[in-house]
Formats: C-alpha cells, sequence, structure tokens
C-alpha cells in the first residue's frame, strides 16, 4: 500500500463513519429534546385547561350553593287549591316548614324558615288544622297561619271524669259525625291502639283534655287521637311503674282513679278520697259508691233513691265488695296520681256536703257520717230538685 492509500476513501468522500454517528447521535438527542419540550408544553396546558375547568365549574357550584343559602327554593304568589296541615303543640318553625313542604304548600322548609325569621308574631301562631293554599310563596303561607280565619273551628275540650258515652255526644255535636260512628269505632280496640289491659274497652282511656279535631277525620280517627293521647301521657307520669310499686295492675289503677274524679269535686281532695277506698277494702266493706250505681244506670243525678241502690250490676258496689269490673269514667292526672298515691288517714267515709261549692267532708266514725249526712240533707233542702 503507498502512502496515497492512507488517504483514500473507501466509502466515497466525507468525514469517516465514526464522525458521522455521532453527529446522528446529537441530531436525535436534539429531536428528543424538542419533543420533551413540546410535550412538557402540552402537558403544563392540559393542567391549566383542567384547574381551570375544576376550578371555575368550582366557583359556578359555590355561587350556586351560596345563592340557594341566600336565596332558598320559594314559590311565588297565593297559591291555589285547598290542603288542610296540622301544625302540633310545640312545633319549632323548622318544624312546620317541614309539615309545610310536605303538604306542598311551601316549595322549601329553608324558605319558610327565613319567613318566619323574620315575623314577630311567628310564636303565636296556635296548634291546630289550617286549611292551607298549595304552592304558595313562605311570605303567604305565615300570613295565613296567622290569620284566624284559615284555622278549623273543630278545636274542643272534653272534661274530666265524663264517661264514654258523654264524650261520643259530645264529639258529634263538634264534628257532625253521628254518635252511632263513635260507638261503632270505640269496638275496635285494637284499631284504637288500646293497651293491652284495657281488655278492648275505651272506657278510661279516652284521655281529658283539649284537642284540635281534623275536619276532614273519621270517629275511629278522633278516638284514637284520645287514646294515643293517653298512652303518651301515662308513659310521661310512669303510670305501670306506680302501679307496680303500689303492687297494682295498671288497669286497677285506672278503675281507682275513675272512682277518685267521680267521687271528687276539687282536686285537693282527690288523695284522700283514694285513701277511703283503700281504707274500705283492706277493711272488707263495700264502697256503696253512688257513682257506680249511677254508672249502670247511665244516670246523672244527686237524688239517688232505694230502688237504684237495687239494680242487678257487678258495678253496684252497694251490692258487691271491691271494686267495680272496670273504670266508670275518663280521670285526669291529678286523679290517676291520687290512686296510686293515697293520703295517709283513717277515714272511711266521706259525703259531698256541699255539691255546689264541691265542698266534701270526711270521717273515721258511723256518728260522724251521719253528722255529714245532715248537711248534706239541708243543702238538698236549700237546693230543691237535687
Amino acid at each position: 500500500m503507498n502512502d496515497l492509500d492512507l488517504f483514500s476513501d473507501p466509502y466515497g468522500d466525507g468525514p469517516p463513519p465514526e464522525e458521522r454517528s455521532g453527529r446522528r447521535a446529537q441530531r436525535r438527542g436534539r429531536k428528543r429534546q424538542r419533543r420533551r419540550k413540546s410535550s412538557g408544553r402540552a402537558a403544563a396546558l392540559f393542567a391549566m385547561a383542567f384547574i381551570v375547568a375544576v376550578f371555575g365549574t368550582g366557583g359556578v357550584l359555590g355561587a350556586a350553593w351560596l345563592d340557594n343559602k341566600i336565596h332558598p327554593p320559594d314559590y311565588k304568589g297565593a297559591g291555589s287549591g285547598n290542603v288542610t296541615v296540622q301544625i302540633k303543640d310545640g312545633d319549632s318553625g323548622s318544624q312546620i316548614g317541614a309539615t309545610l313542604e310536605e303538604h306542598r304548600v311551601v316549595k322549601s322548609t329553608r324558605a319558610f324558615v327565613k319567613a318566619y325569621g323574620k315575623e314577630t308574631r311567628a310564636s303565636g301562631i296556635q296548634p291546630g288544622f289550617y286549611q292551607m293554599r298549595l304552592k304558595m310563596s313562605s311570605s303567604a303561607a305565615m300570613a295565613l297561619l296567622l290569620d284566624p280565619k284559615s284555622r278549623s273551628g273543630n278545636q274542643i275540650t272534653v272534661p274530666e271524669g265524663r264517661r264514654a258515652v258523654e264524650i261520643y255526644q259530645l264529639l258529634a255535636k263538634k264534628t257532625g259525625i253521628p254518635v252511632g260512628d263513635f260507638q261503632a269505632a270505640a269496638k275496635d280496640g285494637q284499631g284504637l291502639g288500646l293497651p293491652p289491659y284495657a281488655k278492648g274497652k275505651v272506657e278510661g282511656f279516652l284521655y281529658p283534655g283539649r284537642y284540635d279535631l281534623d275536619p276532614n277525620g273519621s270517629a275511629k280517627q278522633v278516638l284514637k287521637q284520645m287514646v294515643d293521647r293517653f298512652l303518651k301521657e301515662a308513659d310521661s307520669v310512669g303510670l305501670e311503674e306506680k302501679a307496680r310499686t303500689a303492687r297494682l295492675s295498671p288497669a286497677t289503677v285506672l278503675t281507682l282513679a275513675s272512682l277518685v274524679q267521680a267521687e271528687g269535686g276539687l282536686p285537693d281532695d282527690f288523695p284522700k278520697i283514694s285513701r277511703v277506698i283503700y281504707n274500705r277494702i283492706a277493711a272488707g266493706m263495700p264502697l256503696q259508691f253512688d257513682t257506680t250505681v249511677l254508672y249502670a244506670l247511665n244516670k246523672r243525678t244527686l237524688d239517688v233513691r232505694e230502688r237504684d241502690l237495687q239494680v242487678d250490676s257487678p258495678y253496684n258496689t252497694y251490692k258487691h265488695k271491691g271494686l267495680p269490673p272496670g273504670p266508670i269514667s275518663n280521670p285526669g292526672p291529678e286523679a290517676i296520681e291520687a290512686a296510686v298515691s293515697p293520703k295517709k288517714g283513717t277515714w272511711l267515709f266521706f259525703v259531698a256536703t256541699d255539691p255546689t261549692n264541691k265542698i266534701t267532708k270526711f270521717a273515721t266514725t258511723e256518728a260522724e257520717r251521719k253528722e255529714l249526712e245532715r248537711q248534706f240533707r239541708e243543702w238538698q233542702k236549700q237546693n230543691p230538685g237535687n
């Protein structure tokens, strides 16, 4: 090989292969860098777009949430149609709002609560049944609740000590429902929710007090309302627990309470009348209560005759010792409490010496009883017909 061969290019003109390979590698590296930069810019742009989308949507949603809180959904105007809504005793503004929303009176509870909070007379809303309209604005609903004309006139107060048959008559007069419907409904003890110890009879379980009656309610619904009230009150005072403490059944307590209610004039006398019942039963004496005889006869009078005392009935406590087979009236809370908490004493007799002023006097001996009887006869002379 000559010297010229040392410089000859066997691959043709240009640099040697090693040099060309190095340049190609550099070009590939620059391309990869450009691709990475391009990808980085795209990723950054995508990330920015994503953030804008998310936070932009969040801003919209946040604004909508804030607007919903400040301006909750509400109808406009006075509404239309008619719906009966019950506002219960002790209901708060939010509870009233929930009831109205449930009946489609207002669009949202929050809107009503907002209107309720602005109304200075809101606390004056009375429990009862109201004739409302559908789809009313919350302010219009508030105005209607404060309007006495929108409230049902079916409010009734059932006095303590009334018999079931007397309560049916009161309810029939108030509601226009026939007495026979109440009598029929009273036979469905299970449907009324009576406790097992009632043995299917409503006497004693129609709790006295004030009631708001559903103008569209049935006889059964009205009686169930009263039974439900009894169960609630009995639970709140611990009737069954107190009965066990007194070693009595709940049914016995209620029967005893009905006698106390029927015989008593003033609540202060109830514990003493209860003690007389305990003492007479413990002594083996018949109770000899006119009220039980009159219950058997379905009469109301202070003029009980000898022939009345001969009535053949388990409720005749002149003929039968111990308590009658069930309540003879529907007692109130004071009488029920007196039945389980009689006052200490040795009394065996009591006489209403002045029924006009509800004065009852107590005695331990027969001689004392006769003197009280004389005072009662004197009152009868001064009050003919009694």
